[in-house]
């Protein structure tokens, strides 16, 4: 990924906390001698810098995907910055956002143990806290029988590219100006952009 220096992320808390927090991602690998992309939700276990899901079987991604380099990007907020909010009229539209880029060999998860345990922490990451749903609950024999028609993986991190373009090659007071007409909207990622911006802003100051 491009990345000039000033839109690098390089704590990894702040990484971690994105992928977490953005944890629908695409999973990109050859497929078939082509490109081939499958998006879904994993879940990051810090302790063994791996990635853990599971793909449909139907889906053939998984036939040729293990031992690959793959790549992994997770999207966080973006949103269209208008020039016109801007005290100049030399400028020209643009795009903010957050995106982290992972790396990372692929391998199978067999272990019926590990493979519970990741669905599980899916569960238990998406079900609200008040949620009456516990996979410890269901019938073993019936996750036995939908286990089959999943291919469970861990994703061993190699590298990671983490980029946040937020606006920070312009002044503060443009900076500014781009804030407050993106908290003048109910759009979310308009919201979620200016809160990481204003974060962004007193770290600098």
């Amino acid at each position: 990924m491009y990345i000039p220096e000033h839109f690098k992320i390089e704590d990894d808390e702040i990484i971690y906390d994105f992928i977490e927090k953005y944890s629908f991602a695409t999973l990109f690998s050859q497929h078939n001698g082509e490109p081939y992309a499958t998006h879904l939700p994993l879940i990051l276990n810090k302790d063994e810098n791996a990635l853990y899901g599971h793909f449909a079987r139907p889906n053939e991604q998984w036939k040729d995907v293990e031992n690959q380099q793959v790549l992994v990007v997770f999207q966080g907020p973006h949103c269209y910055i208008s020039p016109s909010w801007y005290e100049t009229t030399k400028a020209v539209p643009t795009w903010n956002y957050v995106s982290i880029h992972l790396y990372g060999k692929m391998e199978f998860v067999g272990d019926r143990k590990v493979k519970f345990d990741s669905l599980n922490d899916l569960v238990n990451k998406y079900e609200s806290p008040d949620s009456p749903y516990n996979l410890n609950d269901v019938d073993p024999s019936f996750i036995e029988g939908m286990s089959k028609g999943i291919v469970a993986f861990k994703i061993t991190i190699t590298k990671i590219e983490a980029k946040a373009k937020l606006s920070q090659n312009h002044p503060v007071e443009r900076q500014e100006l781009i804030i407050k007409q993106l908290e003048n909207t109910s759009k979310q990622d308009e919201i979620q952009v200016a809160s990481l911006m204003k974060k962004n802003l007193k770290k600098c100051k």
